[in-house]
């Protein structure tokens, strides 16, 4: 086509584009609004005709340049209806570059400029640049005039018709709601810009529109800040109120400028005020400076809005926002246009630093109910539709909570409006079940023709993923195509406006209608488009918190991406994501899965309360069952959500998580702001346990709506709503809901600051109540008047156990009935019941108010209140105003108020003057335990003890002490009680008035008296020693810091002879300590209940006082002699026994000796002790010297010179003097002295020298002066720096010291060196070295020494460095004239050594060797010697050797041993290994044992023997026809090796015990092994276990043991010996008549088999020992052996024996009274109600195993009564049973008793109140409380087990094995 044809053809084009415009002019002007948003379509057009208005328009749109004119060409095709024809010429000559000409026609070019660019907006220059020009007021006021107007007029055209930022089609009604607006009250931090605190929402203070701004003051905040979240409509806001100040409504403000962050973002340069109200909104027409300077002078009546400021922390380009934030924050600030108000919109989160602090916060929450109602309302009005889309929105109630954010609420009446024509009623539910499907359900109902382009779809979701990914939400025409610009316009996903940057510069913008739509569209790119992979897709799924991040740059745009992502991968969203990737469903389903997969990974992680809840969001979307119960199930059982905005649709999302949850759940809110509605969203939730509300914004609104949410909570047992605005209104809501809520066991109304009558309402619910357990009313205004009418109601309702009120605190603790739920629920209609009575009589309540401000009169109220009242537990009126009056009217009512435990008056104001009145009121108050005043402190405290008729607790508890106390029960005091009046200020004068006052208190039991910490001085010391007389027997009395001298403490000692209760005086002079004490282990212990403290010696158990020492105890006070002798002559006159113990820092040698000069004249004392105490060197010669002046001394003992202690000893006791001075630096040159004082004693039983400075030279010394000590028990040395000089030294003395029987020495670590004499000669005497490292030189030298040692008889070398050649060279030097001589070597190298090497050293003895023992475990060799040796005939030797195939070498070594054995009687070798060297060894053995002809015994156990080598071995022991012992135990030999050892038994009718124990003996070896047993008539012991015998071999053994008549032990365990082995073994046992002990123990025996048995065992009359357990011989045979069990019976074990309760109890009948039982066994057996119970004494009985028996707390009484009747008992074990706290406090009372116990195991599976019962692994090393009950019990304060060695505290396992002392204690 040429030129001109074009030119034709663009005419007739246009004129058919302007003819088909004409037709919707509508339509064009909404296009012109889109493409050109600041240019006005109807103002000035009014006067053309259609067409020229249509082609006006075309020309203005031509002009923006070809991508807005081909876009609009796009959008003309799209939507208008138009012919095939025209749209292909349309879009070929329009739609693309190469159509594009300037060239319109005539008609465009006819029409004038003023149409053509006509508008509001003049071009002109930059305000910065306009001259300044003087100019009249007059003239500045007409043009503010006029920019005013011009200002409104653009406003008034701009919003004249629709409501802006709604972003809807035309086609709909457009309506605006007001959302809810609350003021938060939160404080802005300057520094860091985030909000201080939690955002406190008000409830119930809705703010208007109009009321935003507060224009009737002057005062308060000019900036004004509006947060909402994303959808709340901020910008919808922003706007609205641009339309009412253009229509007049806001004429305070004569301007009003609103300006967008997200385009103030795109200046980068800064801007001044006029720049940014003139350049960047609109200009002036003329001067704009004057019209500036008039805003700056009526700033206050201009208002600035700033859009979007979360956006504003959005870089954008390089320089970033920092020029508009600085203007914005000067305008905040004040600095520029000083006056005018800001308002600014944003997301919560990090807001900018430059907000002021003072800033009012206002909060958006959206819509509720009614809002909604409206929205739809309005929407659908005048259109059939609206009753269906109510309908729909009241049975939707998923759809109804997305409807309260606004933005959602728009989209879902959207779709409501395209859904309701077509689809039946109720179908929402199923099409709109979640925001995803919401949105996909709006884009369908925005497609004109139902037709949605998918490539035009995903290009949009590109875009707006990639502006998601860059922070961008403006887009220019550059960066989208013209055809998708077209696209977002046709389906009002893009919206369009004018964009300026500068004077002059603008553009137009493109955005998405909202973000949450850019999200939604990004989220179908992801999921639909092929170029994004599964793992792109799930980087996308995470989630975001909610909290203030100080460190977050900005707020993240991707808000809602997760989630939409999440509801994408519901199965619902396949066919549509399926439609949009056209066809390929693989791909989607693999996406689909994949954020299935990412979201159960998120679900089992732990995440805070923001992620939570944006889990459930991403969960719910999904709508998988699967995944919402693996969420649910994975959440925390306490959930909190602290500190961040939570909205009702967040509430319904978790609700519908919590729906699939099984476990209940506590939910806490705390600080979080919440919308009043939101408890709606909680309703029929029954999962919740604990909920709890804390937050200010909570009011009488959000209150109502919980009402109406608590009884739909089946499960709820805890609510807390704290810290709120709620009134009277709001709490008569919960009040009514209360009762509906049964189950409700704790309920806190804390810091509510509710009225008297608002907590009395509350309080009048709890009758209706029935399980609350706790009320909390604390931080509440409460009167007193009020307080007191809760007390009233903590005494008349029956539940109530404690009210607890001090300050603000206000708490009632309620004990609920153990009734039904149906019985509890009618129980408030009963009123005065019995039951109720009933109820009120067994309670006991706690009664604190504290701080509470009660007077006088308050306390008589109270008083005549709680003698109506049940039984009280605690009644605290601490810190109130009784003064004295009000504590004696207390106190002269405690006796009738029935107080079980404390009453508290203290900080009430009492006196001195008040405290002998209080004591009178008390005097007759018989439960009164104990009294504590202190004035200094304000403390008055009455403790009180149960009445006897109240006391709980098993009366078996006191059976031990009722059975000891029988004949003296009338002296037992019936109660004890302490008076504590400390820090009283009390002197002298006050001392009489108070005695008179306690004594009425003293016929009441013993009493306790406190006087410490007053003023009394010597004075009163004085006067109360007179009046003390007066008072009866004391328990005690403190006078500690009294001021008290020296003299007046010593005088206080007369006391032991004027007052007979007086035992202990404890005085700390320096820290002013003084306690007088009487017997603390009597009368004072049972009367306060606890267990008695007297040890199990029988001359304790008659409570004589005689018995009990008294004792005075001095420390801290300078001892010089005269304070001595005055001491002692004052002590002189005290009863005895008398222990008295010093202490001080230093004692001279002249105070010392005054005191040991005293000793004689105190025949009394039988303890002093001197403790901490320095001493001088000469004390230890002090001390010896007063074994000869004090006969009585039967101990003395000094430790290091500062720690010395004398015991005496009394008329009745033995002789014998124990002497001790230890670390006391003796040396060389005090030996002589210190023997000669020791001479002198004539009973000298011990010395003990360790850990002096002896060395070897005082050692030479000591022994050479030793003969003169007349010492005759143990000398002890140990760490005095000896050598091998001193070992040595002490075997060459030995022959001089005849009275020396056993001497140890060990030089290395361990330092000792112990010397033990007996009173008489002794002829043998045992040397033991260790650690010695003895050199080749001291060898002679030892052997020379144990030569001349005639009583030497045995020596043990241990570890001392002695070679085999150094061994050798010992054992041929020592030579005696006669006797024996046993040298046991004990050295690492006796496990490597050969048999060789050591039978050769044995060979070079000088004497005749008659044993030799190794043992390589040991490390040991043993070789005992026989003097002189005893030659044997050469020839015989030179004869045997002839047979010896052996070496030459070997041939001299047998020929050695032949001679130095040839009386050898015992050889026997432990874990040896004769197979190392080629058999030499077996070999030599076997060629040595030939010419053994006295060998009597042979042992060779646990070894290493091959076949050959036992050959050899055979042998040789059968020529030992005079062996009596065999044992070959424990060896692991081969089936031919046994045969050939059996073969060996034949002829040795001699032996008499044979132990071949693990050997593994078949059909053949048990058949040489039965022929040889049959020839030993003489066989006393044979043990034969762990051999495979079987019932075959058992019974060929019993008929061989037939001849066995001296038989005396049978061990035939672990045999696997069934009933017919034993048949046979039982018709031989009454042939053996010497057997003693027989051992059938692991094998297979029944009970058939086990009667047969206990039949041929009674007639064992001998029998000693008895094993047969682990066998199921049950009942049955338990019955045989108790009908006559053998007399002589030491040692019963059955243990695993399928016993009962039956069995068990014949035994013990049959046991009772055995006078020789020594051990019993019945573990593992049943014997649930038939445990042991004797009813005689079994003196012998050491051990008792009764380990996992079933025994409970009730036998345990049974058992407990029989161990007092074993005296001899050592060992219980009683683990792994039934056992509780009763079993541990039946044991505390017995176990003291038993003297000589030692080890007693209480450890068990599980716990039953502290003890212990189930099943758990062995190696539960946990004390249960039962076992610490125990441990308490025996050593506790005063228990005379604290003074056992270390062992109980330090010795006990983890097993629970506790180990007792071996002796019990003495007094």
């Amino acid at each position: 086509m040429d030129p001109v044809d074009l030119q034709l053809g663009n005419k007739n084009l246009w004129s058919c584009l302007v003819r088909l415009l004409s037709k919707d002019p509508e339509w064009l002007n909404a296009k012109m609004k889109f493409f050109l948003p600041n240019t006005d379509v109807d103002s000035r057009n009014e006067t053309l005709d259609p067409e020229q208005r249509v082609i006006l328009q075309l020309n203005k749109l031509h002009v923006q340049g070809s991508a807005t004119w081909q876009s609009f060409i796009h959008c003309v095709c799209m939507q208008l209806e138009v012919p095939l024809e025209l749209e292909v010429l349309l879009l070929s000559t329009f739609g693309c570059d190469d159509g594009f000409t300037s060239q319109l026609g005539a008609e465009g070019k006819s029409l004038p400029e003023s149409q053509l660019h006509q508008g509001l907006k003049r071009p002109h220059q930059s305000c910065g640049s306009s001259p300044c020009r003087k100019r009249c007021r007059k003239q500045q006021l007409e043009l503010a005039k006029k920019y005013l107007q011009l200002l409104r007029t653009s406003a008034q055209q701009r919003y004249g018709s629709r409501i802006p930022g709604s972003g809807q089609p035309h086609t709909f009604h457009q309506v605006y709601v007001p959302p809810i607006l609350r003021r938060a009250t939160a404080s802005l931090d300057t520094q860091e810009g985030a909000i201080m605190g939690d955002l406190k929402v008000e409830d119930g203070t809705d703010v208007s529109i109009s009321d935003l701004f507060n224009t009737r003051v002057n005062k308060g905040p000019r900036v004004t800040v509006l947060l909402g979240k994303s959808g709340m409509g901020k910008t919808t806001l922003a706007h609205r109120l641009c339309q009412k100040w253009a229509e007049g409504h806001l004429d305070y403000f004569q301007a009003l400028f609103l300006f967008e962050f997200r385009q103030l973002n795109l200046i980068t340069r800064f801007l001044t005020p006029s720049q940014l109200l003139f350049d960047l909104y609109l200009s002036p027409e003329l001067d704009p400076d004057a019209v500036f300077q008039y805003l700056e002078k009526n700033a206050d009546q201009v208002l600035l809005i700033f859009d979007g400021l979360d956006e504003a922390l959005q870089p954008t380009g390089p320089d970033g926002p920092g020029s508009v934030l600085t203007l914005f924050s000067r305008l905040c600030h004040g600095t520029l246009l000083p006056g005018c108000r800001v308002m600014a919109t944003s997301r919560p989160g990090k807001l900018p630093a430059c907000l002021p602090a003072e800033a009012a916060m206002v909060y958006m929450l959206g819509f509720d109910g009614p809002r909604v109602e409206e929205y739809v309302n309005h929407f659908f009005s005048a259109q059939p539709s609206r009753e269906g889309a109510l309908a729909e929105l009241q049975t939707n109630g998923r759809l109804r909570s997305l409807c309260a954010v606004p933005a959602l609420c728009q989209v879902a009446c959207l779709c409501l409006h395209h859904l309701l024509p077509d689809h039946a009623p109720g179908q929402s539910v199923a099409l709109l079940p979640t925001m995803t499907q919401l949105y996909m359900q709006m884009v369908l109902a925005l497609s004109p023709r139902g037709h949605l382009p998918t490539t035009s779809l995903l290009d949009l979701g590109e875009l707006a993923l990639r502006g998601l990914e860059t922070g961008k939400v403006i887009f220019y025409a550059k960066d989208i195509a013209p055809p998708l610009i077209a696209f977002g316009a046709t389906h009002s996903l893009l919206t369009s406006f004018c964009v300026r940057t500068g004077p002059g510069h603008q553009q137009t913008g493109y955005a998405f209608t909202h973000v949450s739509l850019q999200e939604f569209l990004a989220a179908l790119y992801l999921m639909a488009s092929p170029k994004v992979d599964k793992d792109t897709l799930t980087q996308h799924v995470t989630l975001h918190s909610r909290w203030v991040q100080r460190t977050k740059a900005r707020l993240n745009l991707s808000d809602h991406l997760p989630t939409f992502l999440a509801g994408l991968a519901s199965c619902t969203c396949r066919p549509f994501l399926s439609h949009l990737a056209q066809g390929n469903e693989d791909c989607i389903d693999t996406k689909q899965a994949a954020v299935v997969q990412v979201l159960k990974k998120l679900a089992t992680r732990k995440l805070t309360g923001p992620k939570v809840v944006e889990l459930c969001h991403c969960v719910n979307e999904t709508q998988e069952p699967e995944l919402a119960s693996l969420t649910a199930q994975n959440l925390p059982y306490q959930l909190p959500f602290h500190n961040f905005p939570l909205t009702c649709t967040d509430l319904a999302t978790l609700t519908n998580i919590l729906e699939h949850r099984e476990a209940p759940i506590h939910l806490d809110f705390d600080g979080c702001p919440l919308e009043p509605h939101c408890p709606e969203a909680l309703v029929g939730c029954g999962q919740i346990e604990n909920l709890s509300f804390k937050s200010r914004k909570c009011g009488d609104a959000f209150a109502e709506a919980l009402s109406r949410s608590l009884p739909t909570m089946g499960r709820l047992q805890m609510l807390g709503l704290a810290g709120s605005k709620i009134t009277a209104r709001g709490i008569s809501h919960l009040v009514k809901a209360l009762p509906l809520c049964p189950q409700l066991e704790e309920v806190s109304f804390r810091d509510n600051q509710l009225s008297d009558q608002v907590v009395l309402n509350i309080v009048e619910v709890l009758p209706h109540l029935p399980r609350l357990r706790k009320l909390d009313l604390s931080g509440n205004s409460v009167c007193v008047s009020t307080l007191l009418c809760m007390a009233r109601v903590a005494v008349t309702c029956p539940t109530v156990r404690m009210l607890q009120a001090r300050k603000a605190d206000l708490i009632f603790l309620l004990s609920p009935p153990t009734e039904t739920t149906a019985e509890l629920q009618r129980a408030p209609d009963l009123q005065e019941s019995d039951g109720q009575r009933k109820g009120a009589q067994s309670r006991s309540l706690t009664l604190r108010l504290q701080k509470c401000q009660l007077q006088v009169h308050d306390a008589e109220t109270l008083i005549a209140l709680l003698q109506e009242g049940p039984h009280l537990e605690e009644v605290d009126l601490s810190g109130n105003q009784l003064e004295d009056e009000g504590c004696r009217l207390m106190a002269e009512a405690a006796s009738q108020l029935h107080i079980a435990r404390k009453l508290d008056l203290s900080d009430n104001g009492l006196s001195l003057a008040g405290v002998p009145c209080v004591l009178r009121a008390v005097s007759a108050c018989w439960t009164l335990a104990e009294l504590r005043i202190s004035l200094q402190h304000k403390t008055v405290v009455f403790m009180f003890a149960q009445e006897p008729q109240e006391q709980e607790g098993p009366q078996e508890r006191a059976a031990f002490l009722d059975s000891l106390t029988l004949q003296m029960h009338s002296e037992l005091p019936l109660s004890s009680r302490r008076i504590r009046l400390t820090h009283c200020g009390l002197q002298a004068k006050h001392l009489e008035q108070l005695c008179k006052a306690l004594g009425g208190s003293c016929h009441l039991g013993h009493l306790h008296l406190d006087f410490s910490g007053n003023a009394l001085g010597d004075e009163g010391a004085t006067r109360l020693a007179q009046l003390l007389p007066g008072l009866g027997a004391l328990q005690s009395l403190n006078l500690s810091e009294n001021g008290l001298s020296l003299d007046a403490v010593l005088g206080l000692a007369r006391c032991f002879s004027t007052l007979q209760w007086l035992f202990h005086l404890d005085i700390s002079f320096e820290s002013q300590h003084i306690l007088l004490r009487g017997d603390k282990t009597g009368r004072d212990i049972w009367a306060t209940g606890s267990s008695p403290d007297f040890p199990a010696g029988a001359e304790f158990l008659g409570f004589h006082r005689r018995c009990i020492p008294r004792s005075l105890r001095l420390s801290e006070c300078p001892l010089e002699p005269p304070s001595l002798t005055h001491l002692c002559a004052t002590l002189k006159e005290c009863p005895g026994p008398l222990e008295l113990q010093l202490s001080c820092e230093f004692l001279s040698d002249q105070s010392l000796k005054t005191l040991l000069d005293c000793l004689p004249r105190l025949p009394q004392l039988s303890l002093l002790q001197l403790s901490q105490t320095g001493l001088s060197p000469k004390s230890p010669f002090l001390l010896a010297n007063t074994l000869s002046l004090c006969p009585r001394v039967k101990k003395v003992d000094l430790r290091s010179l500062h720690h010395a202690t004398l015991h005496f000893r009394s008329n009745e006791e033995q002789e014998g003097v124990c002497c001790g001075f230890t670390g006391c630096s003796l040396s060389q040159e005090h030996v002589e002295s210190l023997c000669r004082l020791l001479s002198k004693c004539k009973d000298l039983s011990q010395v003990d020298l360790s850990a002096n400075l002896l060395g070897d030279s005082g050692l030479r010394c000591l022994l050479e002066c030793l003969p003169q000590v007349p010492i005759s028990g143990l000398l002890d040395l140990s760490h005095n720096s000896f050598s091998q000089e001193s070992a040595l030294y002490l075997v060459e003395t030995l022959p001089s010291c005849p009275r020396v029987r056993e001497a140890t020495v060990n030089l290395g670590s361990e330092q000792s060196f112990r010397i033990h004499f007996s009173k008489e000669d002794q002829a043998r005497k045992t040397l033991r070295l260790s650690e010695c490292s003895f050199q080749p030189e001291h060898v002679s030298r030892l052997a020379t020494g144990l030569s001349q040692s005639q009583q030497l008889t045995e020596l043990t070398l241990t570890q001392c460095c002695l070679d085999q050649e150094q061994l050798a060279i010992l054992l041929s030097l020592v030579g005696r004239p006669a006797g024996l001589f046993i040298l046991r070597v004990q050295e690492r190298w006796a496990d490597r050594a050969g048999i060789l090497s050591l039978l050769e050293v044995c060979a070079q003895a000088s004497g005749s060797v008659t044993e030799i023992s190794v043992s390589k475990t040991q490390q040991q060799l043993c070789v005992q010697l026989e003097f002189p040796r005893r030659e044997e005939n050469p020839e015989a030797v030179a004869l045997r050797l002839a047979h010896c195939d052996l070496g030459t070498h070997h041939s001299l070594l047998v020929g050695q041993l032949m001679e130095t054995c040839a009386r050898l009687q015992q050889l026997s070798f432990s874990q040896v290994n004769l197979c190392e060297d080629n058999d030499a060894s077996s070999l030599l053995l076997q060629n040595l044992l030939l010419s053994l002809s006295e060998l009597k015994t042979f042992r060779l156990t646990s070894s290493c023997v091959n076949t050959e080598g036992l050959a050899h071995l055979a042998s040789g022991l059968g020529h030992c026809h005079h062996l009596e012992e065999l044992d070959l135990s424990n060896n692991q030999f081969d089936e031919e090796g046994t045969k050939v050892l059996m073969r060996a038994l034949e002829g040795k009718w001699m032996l008499k015990r044979l132990d071949l124990s693990h050997l593994l003996l078949n059909s053949s070896a048990l058949t040489l092994l039965t022929h040889g047993l049959s020839h030993m008539t003489r066989l006393q012991s044979l043990r034969l276990n762990r051999n495979s015998i079987g019932d075959v071999g058992c019974c060929h053994l019993s008929e061989a043991l037939r001849a066995a008549t001296s038989l005396e032990e049978l061990d035939l365990s672990h045999n696997q010996i069934g009933d017919a082995g034993v048949q046979h073994l039982a018709t031989i046992l009454p042939g053996l008549p010497e057997l003693r002990k027989i051992d059938l123990s692991v094998n297979s025996i029944s009970p058939a088999g086990g009667m047969q048995l206990a039949e041929s065992l009674v007639l064992c009359r001998h029998l000693q020992e008895l094993m047969l357990g682990c066998n199921a011989l049950g009942d049955p045979t338990a019955l045989g052996l108790a009908r006559e069990l053998p007399q002589h019976l030491r040692v019963l074990h059955l243990p695993f024996s399928h016993l009962g309760p039956g069995g068990a109890l014949s035994l013990t009948q049959a046991l009772d009274g055995s006078p020789h039982l020594e051990e019993i066994s019945l573990a593992e057996n049943n014997l649930a109600g038939g445990v042991l119970r004797f009813c005689k004494e079994l003196p012998l009985l050491r051990q008792i195993d009764l380990v996992s028996c079933k025994i409970d707390n009730q036998t345990i009484k049974l058992l407990t009564s029989s161990f007092t009747r074993c005296p001899a008992l050592e060992v219980i074990l009683l683990s792994w049973n039934l056992l509780g706290d009763e079993a541990a406090a039946e044991l505390a009372q017995v176990l003291p008793q038993m003297g000589r116990l030692k080890r007693v195991e209480y450890e068990g599976p599980g716990e039953e109140r502290g003890g212990l019962k189930g099943d758990l692994p062995p190696g539960n090393t946990k004390r249960p409380p039962a076992w610490r009950r125990i441990r308490s019990q025996l050593l506790g304060p005063g228990s005379w087990l604290k003074d056992w060695p270390r062992g109980l505290a330090s010795k006990s396992s983890a097993s629970g094995i506790t180990p007792f002392p071996a002796t019990q204690p003495s007094a």
